[in-house]
């Protein structure tokens, strides 16, 4: 019969789930391999082909390495907490509940339709109870050890979401999810120290195998600064203005200070005559996240208060001013604007006619700011000295004077952990009537979210479970004082923050994570998912594993060996796919149309797994084609299914190739090279097709080359070539180094000076039989046949060079 993949893949993945073949850690004597996904929301609109690509390349490798003798631990779960699950569910006019679980429904289809070989016993879902009961135990730990807290903090607040969100879910001032406007204000939330572990966390960096552009991302979000504080009078005001700068050896050059929209300062020094252009942008600024404020665009707005400061090393009075690309959050949320040594202000300066000093030799300031090393001018007592000595020597002077000191800040803040939402994780904590907060007793975990018919936002700045009076209403724990829950809830992040240690022991009710499970597991060695959560993600989960490993939990501080960030599949138009767009491919329709062996095949050969790639039906068919090709070299399908292999003997070429093939797919595979793995695996069939009959030799070892990518034909394969047993624990094939040593070489021909054949001789040729041999080439004796030979020249086993003449 022809191949079907209507009757194999639903056949094979009954097998596998009956039989318990993909379980985890029923093979101690192995070694263990730990390959993880960036498990996804589920969303409503279920899963495009954009996912199946990075789930497709963590199956390939978990496969790979259970036939290379590992233990392999390849689990999936669901992130089912957080804004885009609630937001779907207000759409649809749905309780999140049933929302989230009919999602789940469908994610677990489109995953199972697709032969990945996860060990489902251990699935859950963040907005499990028994699961989420250890994230609020984490929780409490933080709390006990100082690194909870409630602060006041200026927040990315959206009205129309009603909720606080995260730098990373704010785009040009308006919300990621529903394009909605959000502006800066202060609001008391939970806070989590995440800076606290501001330097082993860049520590750690230099420990894990990241895409570099990751490790780049991740530093940049700690931005670790070394310099130093500084007061600055203000001219006729009673207060000073503190500043942080990374270069105060130019502080004789500091020509203006620059205050961050939200300074406290700004309402109270600006000048009368500039309150309302100050008070507008400020308010437009307020519009703005941080990512946006640092952005290319930095730099290039701003607006004067009217007020002076004094520079205290030249005692002259410099302008101050309003600039948005001033953080709030980073140093003091002032600096020093040193124009002629920093790019940044130079180009603020020379937008608003601000003077440029040089007090660094060595650059042109006519053109740029001079940022390098130099010797110290205009620069008072500091005069001579090279720029690096005088930032020491400035620092010793701010300390003696007592106007400043050596600092060390940070970019990163606290982690806010508090949404105003329903569809989230509950505090665990209680405030009594004087306002003092108790925390929940962990064995009253978890703290069960309430059920809500009205869940959608307040509008007020608080969460919906206000409305939750009943709930919210209780006593102090071990008494019988009146408290109240809390009711805001934790971040969709939260959930995601130490995933990975309970897939190592989802069941266990006693401990969030079995300490010798937890020791044989850990640390993830594959970690494959999305570049949006470079960042965010990548800080939050480090943290977690780093307070865990303090704890005692965690039997290591870096929760990911190796990290890798698949590309984004495009829509056939080159856009992102989306509804939008019209253009999403929905793995379903694939499987129904061509199977899922198809389309994991055509998406690991798009090119390499970390690059944007364009869908393209035709690129499928290939594919599928591919696939027909691989089924008739073992089975004549327009004759009774004959088969067209027997037990002859391969040639030695045959063996060579066979060899070859197996290095390459297997080195190939090791390295996520799935593409060029493919390509091999198609010239292997390509040059078997003509072969008849077909060696079983080489047909057996092919098909478990196969197996970790389109498993589905390849087991098929297998029980057709009169095996009993899956293959799936079958040893990958090992290639030979005896037949991997060339023993012939291709030899380019060129007949004055251009090539006009190619030989495939002997290594060991000798220059008379080559000579033999190229003047008998077709091709060659058609440019050298009737003429007067001029040159012969032959490198071994490089190149032979004919020049001839008339």
């Amino acid at each position: 019969m022809p191949y079907d993949p209507r009757a194999i893949e639903p056949k094979w993945q009954r097998v596998w789930e009956e039989r318990g073949l993909f379980r985890a850690g029923e093979r101690t004597e192995r070694p263990k391999y730990y390959v993880l996904d960036m498990f996804p929301y589920p969303s409503g609109s279920g899963l495009h082909v954009g996912h199946t690509e990075g789930y497709t390349a963590s199956d390939i490798i978990a496969r790979h390495k259970r036939m290379k003798g590992f233990d392999v631990l390849h689990p999936m779960g669901w992130d089912a907490f957080g804004l885009p699950a609630e937001q779907y569910a207000i759409e649809c006019g749905v309780h999140p509940e049933v929302s989230t679980r009919r999602n789940i429904e469908n994610f677990r289809g489109q995953l199972r339709a697709m032969g990945y070989s996860y060990d489902w016993r251990r699935e859950f879902a963040t907005c499990d109870p028994d699961q989420y009961r250890w994230t609020q135990w984490i929780f409490l730990k933080l709390l006990e050890r100082g690194l909870a807290y409630q602060e006041e903090a200026l927040v990315n607040w959206c009205p129309e979401l009603g909720t606080v969100l995260a730098n990373d879910e704010v785009i040009d001032g308006r919300s990621e999810r529903g394009g909605h406007e959000v502006v800066r204000r202060p609001m008391k939330q939970w806070m989590l120290r995440i800076t606290a572990y501001a330097d082993r966390l860049l520590e750690g960096l230099d420990r894990v195998d990241f895409p570099e552009s990751i490790r780049a991302m991740q530093r940049d979000r700690i931005g670790r600064s070394e310099g130093a504080d500084a007061a600055f009078e203000i001219a006729g005001h009673a207060e000073r203005l503190e500043i942080f700068t990374t270069r105060p050896d130019t502080m004789f050059g500091a020509t203006s200070c620059v205050l961050a929209p939200e300074h406290p300062l700004v309402e109270r020094i600006t000048a009368a005559r500039e309150r309302d252009t100050v008070a507008a942008y400020v308010e437009a600024a307020a519009k703005k996240s941080e990512i946006d404020r640092a952005g290319p665009e930095a730099g290039k707005s701003g607006v004067s208060t009217g007020a002076f400061a004094v520079n205290p090393a030249t005692g002259k009075r410099i302008p101050i001013w309003v600039a948005d690309y001033v953080l709030m959050g980073y140093g003091t949320g002032a600096i020093m604007s040193v124009p002629g040594h920093d790019q940044r202000d130079y180009e603020f300066a020379r937008k608003f006619g601000l003077p440029i000093v040089e007090v660094i030799t060595g650059g042109d300031l006519s053109q740029n700011a001079w940022e390098g090393e130099g010797t110290m001018v205009n620069s008072g007592f500091l005069d001579g000295k090279p720029s690096r000595d005088a930032i020491r020597a400035m620092i010793e002077w701010l300390e003696a004077e007592g106007i400043g000191r050596g600092v060390v800040r940070y970019r990163m803040r606290d982690w806010i952990f508090a949404r105003q939402r329903y569809w989230g994780e509950p505090v665990p904590v209680v405030t009594d009537e004087a306002g003092a907060v108790h925390p929940v007793p962990e064995r009253d975990l978890p703290v069960i979210l309430p059920a809500l018919d009205d869940f959608a936002p307040t509008g007020s700045g608080k969460s919906p479970l206000e409305r939750a009076e009943g709930w919210v209403r209780t006593v102090v724990p071990g008494t019988k004082r009146p408290a109240r829950r809390e009711i805001d809830t934790m971040p969709g992040s939260a959930g995601s923050s130490a995933y990975f240690l309970r897939f190592i022991d989802p069941a266990n009710g006693e401990t969030i994570c079995d300490p010798a499970l937890a020791a044989r597991w850990m640390p993830v060695d594959l970690y494959i998912g999305g570049a949006e959560h470079a960042v965010g993600h990548l800080l939050y989960s480090r943290f977690w594993t780093k307070f865990l490993f303090d704890i005692g939990v965690s039997p290591v501080d870096e929760p990911y060996r190796k990290l890798v960030n698949q590309g984004m599949i495009l829509g056939e138009d080159n856009n992102k796919m989306s509804k939008r767009h019209g253009n999403v491919v929905n793995p379903t329709d694939v499987v129904a149309s061509h199977g899922a062996d198809s389309l994991r095949v055509y998406e690991m050969a798009m090119g390499p797994i970390e690059s944007d790639k364009p869908w393209s039906t035709g690129g499928l068919q290939g594919s599928w084609r591919f696939l027909n090709r691989v089924w008739r070299l073992f089975f004549d399908d327009e004759n009774g299914d004959r088969p067209l292999f027997d037990d002859s003997a391969p040639t030695e070429e045959q063996l060579r190739l066979l060899h070859r093939t197996i290095r390459a797919v297997d080195e190939d595979t090791g390295k996520l090279s799935f593409n060029t793995a493919i390509a091999r695996m198609t010239e292997f069939v390509n040059e078997l097709t003509p072969v008849r009959p077909r060696p079983r030799a080489l047909l057996e070892p092919f098909t478990l080359l196969l197996a970790p990518y389109a498993p589905h034909i390849a087991e098929e394969i297998w029980q057709r070539l009169g095996h009993a047993e899956p293959l799936l624990w079958h040893p990958f094939p090992v290639a030979d180094p005896a037949r991997l040593v060339e023993t012939t070489v291709e030899v380019p021909v060129q007949v004055n000076g251009k090539v006009r054949g190619r030989l495939v001789v002997p290594l060991d040729i000798d220059e008379a039989r080559i000579r033999e041999l190229a003047f008998a080439e077709d091709k060659v004796k058609s440019y050298t046949e009737g003429k007067r030979l001029v040159k012969f020249i032959y490198v071994p086993a490089r190149m032979v060079t004919i020049v001839v003449a008339g």
